[in-house]
């Protein structure tokens, strides 16, 4: 195969988003057909495709070789099985399920059926957070001791975002804490190179919206002593922090990072902070198809679409879309019981 066939599941923001990266941005790939979401006849016109009417006619189409699943998490457990029984590849959203249950029944339907199972995890693909990487890698700040990261939004921004994605607020999802907080813990075990061992957390919801766990504190510890500070939370009043839509600080033996994703990346060691990047600006509602925004995306269908060219597995496959959702997982698990939980988990919720 030197053409990667793509079918879209989900034609909302994400379905917007990887259409016009597989449309023209990735390599050796082509959208065949967009199916799912109020959309989708809209989406598929705008890129000259078919609408498929629903997901078995999409999956039945002999020109689709692999799909993307842009769709709501609690939704694609289901998606990522069938697809895998009719033959086809699959790249998952972030979180890849809401439970590491799902996540294991995604893992062993493609399995079974031979097919790739690819997450997105675009934050691995972003040219500031690969900088950071490198100098962690080389030793520039030494051996990394602890951590810290923040994604935190006002309560306008959250209340918005929830107006427009009702899905979240469905009890079998992971809401807007796994939609964030998946984020921000594959980031940091792919700083680390370490796994999660134990998990303490606290959460809740402070404001009057109808969303469980908007605000969540956890403290994570890592292979080696390594620790780790995360706060997720929606309800900031404004104007918010500054620099804090995904922010992390990583201190070494050596030497400290300090960076925001989308904003900076600083290195302070010896006696100076020294600014190392300074990515390109661009504005995420008003520029969605922006090659700037695009480019970490382009990353993520590249490598699936590699993988399936080069028959190999992906580089961030389904055992490290599985090792973020358990940590959000312990993190709720934590926060219901009181206790500690302990890695891995022996049950999901």
């Amino acid at each position: 195969m030197t053409t990667v066939r793509i079918g879209m599941v989900g034609s909302g923001f994400m379905g917007l988003t990887y259409s016009e990266v597989i449309a023209h941005h990735a390599q050796n790939c082509r959208l065949t057909a967009i199916c799912g979401g109020r959309r989708a006849a809209q989406l598929a016109a705008d890129y000259d495709v078919p609408c498929a009417p629903d997901l078995d006619s999409l999956l039945a189409r002999s020109d689709v070789d692999a799909v993307v699943l842009a769709t709501p998490d609690q939704d694609r457990c289901e998606i990522a099985c069938r697809s895998a029984a009719a033959g086809k590849h699959v790249l998952a959203e972030k979180p890849m399920a809401p439970t590491v249950a799902e996540c294991d029944q995604m893992i062993a339907a493609c399995s079974a059926a031979g097919v790739n199972l690819a997450v997105v995890k675009t934050e691995r693909y972003r040219k500031l957070t690969q900088r950071a990487k490198q100098l962690i890698d080389d030793q520039t700040i030494g051996s990394i001791r602890m951590l810290r990261t923040v994604s935190a939004f006002p309560l306008p921004t959250t209340s918005e975002l929830l107006k427009d994605r009702t899905w979240m607020l469905d009890p079998r999802g992971g809401g807007l804490f796994m939609g964030m907080a998946s984020h921000n813990t594959d980031f940091l075990r792919w700083l680390t190179g370490r796994e999660v061992t134990h998990v303490y957390a606290q959460a809740t919801t402070y404001s009057e919206l109808l969303a469980p766990a908007l605000s969540v504190m956890a403290q994570l510890t890592f292979e080696g002593g390594i620790m780790a500070h995360m706060m997720i939370t929606g309800e900031l009043p404004s104007p918010s922090l500054p620099s804090s839509e995904v922010r992390f600080q990583v201190f070494g033996s050596d030497g400290m990072l300090d960076f925001e994703n989308f904003e900076f990346l600083d290195l302070g060691k010896g006696e100076t902070w020294d600014r190392i990047y300074t990515p390109e600006r661009f504005d995420y509602l008003k520029e969605p198809k922006s090659p700037i925004r695009l480019f970490p995306h382009r990353g993520v269908i590249q490598d699936f679409v590699d993988s399936i060219v080069q028959q190999r597995l992906p580089r961030v496959g389904g055992l490290e879309g599985r090792a973020a959702v358990e940590i959000c997982e312990a993190c709720l698990i934590s926060a219901r019981t009181g206790s500690p939980v302990t890695l891995p988990l022996a049950n999901s919720l």
